[in-house]
């Protein structure tokens, strides 16, 4: 289905559409789908798991151009509506500024091999996460060192978003450490990554390798996407604090399973 459906091109496209190709484009439509029903519930997850199943239908460049609308405004609209946002931007804009700062810094440093990269963050994934269904808990910063630890948590997580375009360590786990409730951890990731995808944006931009035409194609994919996101949404309301707990633990094992099963 690769070499049929979508050929491999020099800018990610999406195929003309015509009747033959319905089944495909509906395939596609519920793997956006199921994705934002993912990040719906855990607040996260949703490029990882798309990439899984888009990789058996097309070239990587054509999966990750697809992917771009659709992870940046789940990210924005999960970061920016709610009614916690302006508290955790008192809290948190230490953290968002140096995720830019450490995106910004990752330029001058040379890119590690891409396989390796992504089995290391799946392994620190799933000992993070088979860690926190075991019971372990790290102690929160204190309240005189939280803008310490927001600032070395963000730089290091922007160095390993321009260097992988992987933003989920240490963000991740950092803001779980905060002990935030379900809604307000959902909402503080969102912000996370949405800073994380712009300052990676900026960054790609700045070197050439963003290609802008192929990026709004992605529109195509971004009503499934929001429409999954809003189903798993829902469903996180009806989950209780520890179900919530055990539901994003559970998905960090799995992403991290994912992530070094990927990368070998």
């Amino acid at each position: 289905m690769k070499d049929g459906w979508c050929r491999p091109c020099e800018a990610a496209t999406l195929p003309a559409m015509s009747f033959a190709h319905l089944p495909e484009l509906a395939l596609v439509g519920l793997v956006f789908f199921a994705a934002g029903v993912v990040k719906g519930v855990l607040g996260m997850g949703l490029p990882t798991f798309a990439m899984g199943f888009l990789g058996l239908l097309m070239t990587v460049p054509q999966a990750a151009g697809l992917l771009t609308l659709p992870s940046l405004l789940t990210n924005l609209w999960q970061g920016l509506v709610g009614p916690g946002l302006r508290p955790l931007l008192r809290r948190l804009w230490p953290l968002q500024l140096a995720i830019v700062v450490g995106v910004a810094a990752a330029a001058w440093l040379p890119l590690p091999n891409e396989g390796l990269g992504r089995q290391l963050l799946g392994a620190c994934l799933l000992a993070y996460g088979v860690g926190g269904l075991a019971g372990w808990r790290p102690r929160r910063p204190r309240p005189g060192r939280e803008a310490l630890a927001s600032t070395i948590a963000g730089v290091t997580t922007g160095l390993v978003t321009g260097l992988t375009g992987v933003f989920v360590l240490p963000a991740v786990p950092y803001l779980q450490w905060l002990r935030l409730d379900r809604d307000a951890l959902a909402q503080a990731l969102g912000l996370s990554f949405s800073t994380s995808t712009i300052a990676l944006a900026a960054l790609l931009a700045a070197r050439g390798e963003l290609g802008m035409a192929a990026s709004l194609q992605s529109a195509l994919a971004l009503v499934p996407a929001l429409a999954g996101m809003a189903v798993g949404q829902r469903l996180r309301s009806h989950l209780s604090e520890a179900g919530f707990r055990r539901c994003f633990l559970v998905g960090l094992v799995l992403l991290g399973a994912w992530a070094i099963v990927a990368g070998g």
